[in-house]
């Protein structure tokens, strides 16, 4: 049996008996070269502490906070703030983020669930039009209806009292200093703005992300964000209480309830009532590997331990990266996982999510045995996995488009931390307020609370978290000890990306910039997906005369990632964005 010195749940320990060996992480930059279509770049190597995000001034933020001392969380703070600045349209204090945290002094695994809660008048039939219909997504999610009570600065400040070393106060200096003094509009930010459609309708984002003429603020222009800078402020000196009280808690309120599109029906009592969680994380093997996440409301980690678990029963280091073979094997992996998730992955709290059943080994190698090495399966159906409360659900129609963005963190003290963060689509509900956008997170619940006459798992209710694909993720190799952090934005395709990255590392030993650059493509239970404008296009025919119906899409992930080697740190970010990995 492979001992973990890691307390990790029982249920890891056990999934590992009989696990066959192979060999660990070495020094990974003599690994082999990855196929990528992107602009390539080389890893970025540190021996004291590293942190990676999604723009360069949030990641030189947590930098300057690990050099002064602070923990994994303290810098996840700070480049959290930032963000919210330089990259608004993804996270922010107006949404909610899952963490993951290894404890290296006490050998110990937690996760804090901040995700956004419907509020107390919620009911299911939320985004079901005068006809009974689902409304369109985009007339969901614009205005104050689509607005989840948001968790980002409660489960920052719960993970900070029990892991940070610096003062609160100290770790919102960088981004209080951005929105003051100002910071150059991002070029991502300016194109994302250009193709917007909704934003500009609305007061006080109008006038701060666009010019009188309608178009967005120029690549480089200096912005300026000062109520942003007074709520951090207030934040500084009164904690999270002074977000979800007093004044700013009314502003949050006023602004969803009087919204100019589908008002909403969040309340002061909502705002004020909001708690975030510590879960038990999610635990499962691969090879020598425990890989580690967080738990139902979020299908992450589950999802990517169920891609695993089916990867598990081939020889996947024995194919080539840029192999057909291994493209379909991927597919049909994440066709099968996929099924599952729509039916049964919901908020653990309000439904019986079996997760110990979804990766047990038994069930999962079952589950391998639809997969012909030679032939596609076409669409997938869920399985029937032990421990489940049988033919309760029905089937999930919930979207979750591409925004939200990832940190990952290894402090001095060896401390490591995975953190997804969100406001769900890109510019959230495109409501503004004190400088921050407000989230549109209840559109990723089911819209269509009863399928063939049967209760949807993830249909909303009062106090509920909507389901996410978000799976910050963290590995450890077979004693216990820290192999890797990592974790992407990308809507429903988040799950596929993080497992790419894993497989990158774990089975092909590519460093993890190389494991990140290597092109996107999977199933997420129809048709098999490839990332447009790399060498993936080139399997479009191989997999089709297999079997496979192909789609060739843009995949824009934004994995960041650290893995721990023999000689240091290596850290990548994904060349699809602006991220960096930085150390020292």
């Amino acid at each position: 049996m492979i001992a973990l010195a890691l307390r990790l749940p029982a249920l890891a320990a056990t999934l590992l008996v009989g696990v066959g060996l192979a060999s660990p992480i070495s020094a990974q930059q003599q690994a082999p070269k990855a196929a990528t279509g992107h602009a390539s770049r080389a890893a970025v190597t540190a021996t004291k502490y590293m942190a990676a995000a999604a723009n360069p001034l949030a990641t030189e933020a947590g930098r300057a906070i690990l050099r002064a001392g602070g923990s994994a969380v303290d810098a996840a703070v700070a480049i959290q703030l930032v963000l919210n600045l330089v990259e608004p349209q993804s996270s922010g204090i107006g949404g909610g983020a899952f963490i993951v945290h290894y404890a290296a002094a006490a050998k110990k695994l937690t996760t804090y669930d901040g995700r956004e809660t419907a509020p107390a008048a919620a009911t299911p039939e939320r985004f079901l039009g005068a006809d009974g219909k689902p409304l369109r997504f985009i007339e969901a999610v614009v205005g104050g209806r689509s607005v989840g009570v948001p968790g980002t600065l409660r489960v920052l400040e719960m993970a900070h009292k029990a892991h940070g070393k610096l003062p609160w106060a100290q770790l919102l200096e960088p981004a209080i200093t951005l929105a003051e003094n100002g910071f150059p509009m991002p070029a991502r930010l300016h194109n994302l703005l250009k193709g917007e459609k909704e934003l500009g309708k609305f007061e006080p984002a109008k006038s701060y992300f666009y010019n009188a003429d309608g178009s967005p603020k120029a690549i480089g222009e200096t912005m300026v964000n000062k109520p942003f800078a007074e709520v951090l402020r207030q934040v500084a000196r009164a904690g999270a209480d002074a977000f979800y009280t007093g004044e700013i808690g009314r502003d949050i309120v006023a602004t969803i309830r009087n919204a100019p599109a589908n008002p909403g029906d969040l309340t002061e009592a909502d705002l004020a009532g909001y708690r975030p969680r510590e879960r038990d994380p999610v635990c499962g093997p691969y090879r020598i590997y425990v890989i580690c996440g967080m738990g139902p409301p979020s299908s992450g980690a589950l999802t990517v331990l169920q891609i695993l678990g089916v990867l598990a029963e081939f020889d996947m280091g024995k194919l080539k990266p840029d192999s057909a073979a291994a493209a379909h094997l991927f597919a049909e992996a994440g066709r099968i996982a996929y099924a599952d998730r729509g039916l049964y992955m919901a908020d653990g709290d309000f439904v019986n999510v079996p997760v110990r059943g979804l990766i047990d080994p038994g069930y999962l190698k079952s589950r391998a045995r639809l997969v012909d090495p030679a032939k596609a399966m076409g669409k997938a159906s869920p399985g029937e996995p032990p421990f489940r409360q049988g033919g309760l659900w029905g089937q999930n129609d919930s979207l979750e488009l591409p925004s939200t963005s990832h940190i990952s963190v290894i402090d001095g003290a060896g401390n490591a931390l995975a953190m997804t963060t969100t406001i769900e689509d890109g510019f959230g509900a495109r409501l503004m307020v004190r400088g921050f956008l407000l989230n549109n997170e209840l559109t990723d619940f089911a819209f269509t609370p009863v399928e063939n006459g049967k209760p949807v798992a993830n249909r909303i209710e009062p106090g509920k978290r909507p389901r996410s694909s978000m799976a910050p993720t963290i590995v450890f190799d077979r004693d216990g000890k820290l192999v890797m952090t990592v974790g992407s934005p990308g809507g429903s395709a988040i799950i596929n990306y993080v497992a790419k990255a894993l497989v990158g590392v774990l089975d092909w030993n590519l460093d993890i910039q190389q494991a990140i650059d290597l092109p996107n493509l999977g199933s997420r239970g129809g048709a098999t997906e490839l990332e447009k404008g790399t060498p993936a296009e080139g399997l479009k025919a191989p997999l089709e005369a297999i079997g496979h119906e192909v789609r060739v899409l843009d995949f824009t992930s934004g994995l960041q990632g650290i893995v721990v080697t023999p000689t240091g740190l290596v850290g990548g970010a994904d060349p699809r964005r602006e991220g960096v990995a930085l150390g020292d």
